[in-house]
């Protein structure tokens, strides 16, 4: 395991202070606030820790309702809504300074069989064949020395490979508002931590890096890497639906089917490498030009 993923999953591996109370560090993100995809994947640790073992996370609805502040730690609260025969509900409030900043409800269900049918996998490129996000963003020569650091240390642990060019690679014009990476994580899961609750929320931390990048190639933005947008994500949906891992390739498919009143919705499907779709996404954000100083 990389020393990265390690870091990374000490991140995620949250306190617990009190029966349903948790408490999880935080960190800078590429803006000066805690990555949303952070907030959602220890809240659904949180979540998990209260659930019994048999019962995997299947969807989570949630709102990003404030700024995060990375200087200072976040405490969890989990309301055990209902413990059903088949069906377990849980929602987390995320607290900082006194005030929540995120909220999360979740399901978990028993493992049963049933009607099975799938959208096909689109056609995708072998990611091997794929750059790395190093080779990519250190040939950029338009990107800022200190951005191009901030995003390859933000996402170390990930190994996330764009097939197409990213917006913040080729922007000033409109593209289809489509977009694809595959991603995995930077090592493999091994021992104690290789549970079925880990890969999820591994995927739901990934979820949140480049859903409204299609977005921004509909208005030939390139980003917050470039600064010609300024916004972040509103709320922030995932339905589980076949097991996967997270430290295997998974194709993120993603696209925007509409953008207005400053807001921008970005939808995707994850697909493992042999084809089975394991999540679809959906996210809305904020997405508007800067305001013009003075």
């Amino acid at each position: 395991m990389s020393q990265a993923l390690q870091g990374l999953l000490d991140l995620l591996d949250l306190e617990q202070i009190e029966e349903n109370i948790f408490r999880g560090q935080s960190r800078s993100a590429v803006v000066p606030r805690v990555f949303g995809g952070q907030v959602a994947a220890q809240a659904l640790v949180a979540a998990g820790r209260t659930v019994p073992e048999d019962r995997h996370a299947h969807s989570l609805h949630a709102y990003f309702l404030r700024t995060g502040d990375p200087g200072a730690p976040i405490v969890y609260t989990v309301d055990r809504m209902n413990d059903g025969r088949s069906f377990t509900a849980r929602r987390v409030v995320a607290v900082q300074h006194g005030q929540p900043i995120f909220a999360l409800s979740a399901s978990f269900q028993r493992h049963e069989e049933g009607f099975e049918h799938q959208a096909p996998m689109p056609p995708a490129p072998d990611p091997a064949t794929l750059p790395t996000s190093q080779e990519r963003m250190r040939g950029y020569g338009h990107l800022d020395a200190r951005v191009v650091e901030k995003f390859l240390e933000a996402r170390e642990s990930i190994d996330l490979r764009y097939v197409d060019e990213p917006p913040y690679g080729r922007f000033g014009e409109p593209r289809e508002p489509h977009s694809q990476v595959w991603f995995r994580t930077n090592g493999k899961l091994q021992g104690a931590v290789d549970i079925p609750l880990l890969h999820v929320v591994l995927a739901t931390y990934v979820s949140d890096m480049t859903l409204l990048d299609s977005v921004l190639l509909a208005h030939g933005r390139g980003g917050w890497a470039v600064g010609d947008v300024v916004g972040a994500s509103l709320d922030h949906a995932m339905w589980f639906h076949r097991p996967f891992r997270a430290d295997e390739w998974l194709l993120y498919d993603q696209e925007s089917p509409s953008a207005s009143g400053g807001r921008g919705l970005g939808q995707a499907r994850i697909y493992t490498q042999d084809g089975r779709l394991a999540i679809s996404v959906i996210q809305e954000g904020v997405v508007r030009a800067p305001r013009p100083h003075g």
